[in-house]
């Protein structure tokens, strides 16, 4: 599929990752509605790129449609390029310092933005994707997912993260099967280390640290980086139900 002309969506295009794809699609001439929980960082992204920006929850199903509902009002198609970027991230150990056990609820959060999100997002958007008028080699349009390389090398205190990005990995080809009659394909990417703005929160000696523990190159990855792999799956019909990792050759310690 060609990017340019196309709507796409992106959740978590408020910043990091997200934004990063944003605006590589932008740049490359589709048109873009940034989604957010914050409005702010949608609102940014999308003035500095010509889209719009979308204030959504991706596990509300209301404010995904009414998301997918603006896009389409005002780029006149439902997006072809859908773009699963929103998620969250905690650690914390099964067993407190207190020797209390782990609160239920904060694992249960990360499910559902991580994973239910994602699957809320890529419900709706597909119902509508199906009903467009087929491109060349009978595509529709497409999906990518962020997975994490800690769904296969999950870290100490990492189970409810580890956990919905599995789920988002064990759900990819199953998706790009049940959609391939409508001519969708699904494809994840499972990123490593990034420098985003979560990341660069951390201690100058900490992020070092966490670089050179990255085999080649011995770096933290770029957004960009993870921009150009993503608008690569879109042009490139035939990868279509895998996973991607983009990690420099990372291989996670348990802790």
């Amino acid at each position: 599929m060609k990017i340019d002309g196309q709507v796409a969506l992106v959740t978590g295009g408020g910043s990091g990752l997200g934004e990063a794809v944003a605006r590589e699609l932008a740049r490359q001439g589709a048109k873009v509605a940034v989604l957010d929980v914050n409005s702010a960082g949608a609102q940014r992204v999308a003035g500095e790129i010509g889209g719009i920006a979308c204030t959504c929850d991706v596990t509300d199903g209301a404010s995904v449609t009414a998301a997918l509902d603006a896009a389409e009002a005002a780029f006149g198609s439902a997006p072809r390029i859908v773009m699963n970027i929103a998620g969250i991230g905690t650690a914390k150990r099964v067993i407190q310092k207190d020797g209390s056990p782990a609160p239920l609820e904060d694992f249960e959060r990360v499910i559902k933005v991580n994973l239910i999100g994602t699957y809320n997002v890529a419900r709706l958007a597909a119902a509508r994707i199906a009903k467009l008028a087929p491109l060349a080699d009978g595509e529709r349009g497409v999906m990518v997912n962020t997975a994490s390389v800690a769904a296969f090398d999950g870290q100490v205190g990492q189970e409810a993260y580890s956990a919905s990005k599995g789920g988002i990995v064990g759900m990819t080809l199953p998706l790009a099967r049940d959609l391939a009659q409508h001519g969708i394909r699904v494809m994840t990417i499972a990123p490593g280390l990034f420098s985003t703005p979560l990341m660069r929160q951390l201690p100058e000696a900490v992020q070092q640290s966490l670089a050179a523990s990255i085999p080649f190159p011995p770096r933290l990855g770029k957004p960009e980086e993870f921009a150009e792999l993503a608008a690569h799956i879109v042009t490139n019909t035939h990868l279509n139900g895998e996973v991607i990792r983009l990690d420099g050759a990372l291989r996670m310690a348990p802790r």
